[in-house]
């Protein structure tokens, strides 16, 4: 029997309520998170850099907008997956957000290790196995929304800048 298409309409309000949701996600974490590793960009400041090391105050600003481009695509995944007539546009829209949620715990995960507890090595393979988590959930995602693709990717970068920083001050230190 094939799938009929879903056609439950979705009003303006509901979308934008889903919408604000996927966002709040990652930036609730980020805040959750961010309260427990308050002194992290002092702290940060204190380490020996590696050459391009960005000044603290662009850690927040960056993450904030990560943050919302995460959500955004989490949504155009979900959205693609609800809707899609195929079964396999369903069944990888699943597999992309589940890969989306263990690479979001690695994501939030990571500050402790390297902030709190200064394991600067455990953080790095930690950070390399998130980044095969983004990598997975990007090119994925390519064959399930081309926003979310596109939104994903300064993902992606950030975080290969971010295990070059890690890997670069736990040498230094």
């Amino acid at each position: 029997m094939p799938n009929k298409k879903k056609t439950t309409k979705i009003s303006i309000w509901g979308k934008i309520w889903r919408i604000a949701l996927a966002i709040a996600v990652p930036l609730g974490g980020g805040l959750i998170i961010s309260l427990f590793t308050r002194d992290s960009m002092t702290k940060f400041g204190t380490f020996n850099q590696p050459p391009l090391a960005p000044p603290a105050i662009l850690f927040p600003i960056a993450w904030t907008i990560l943050y919302v481009l995460m959500g955004l695509a989490s949504y155009f995944i979900w959205q693609k997956g609800r809707y899609s007539r195929k079964k396999s546009d369903s069944l990888l829209s699943k597999a992309a957000l589940i890969i989306y949620g263990i690479q979001l715990i690695f994501n939030f995960a990571w500050t402790p290790f390297f902030f709190v507890l200064d394991l600067f090595w455990f953080a790095f393979v930690w950070l390399l196995v998130m980044w095969a988590l983004i990598l997975a959930l990007t090119i994925v995602s390519y064959k399930i929304s081309k926003p979310a693709f596109w939104m994903l990717l300064p993902y992606l970068a950030w975080c290969t800048f971010a295990a070059y920083l890690n890997c670069g001050i736990a040498i230094l230190n």
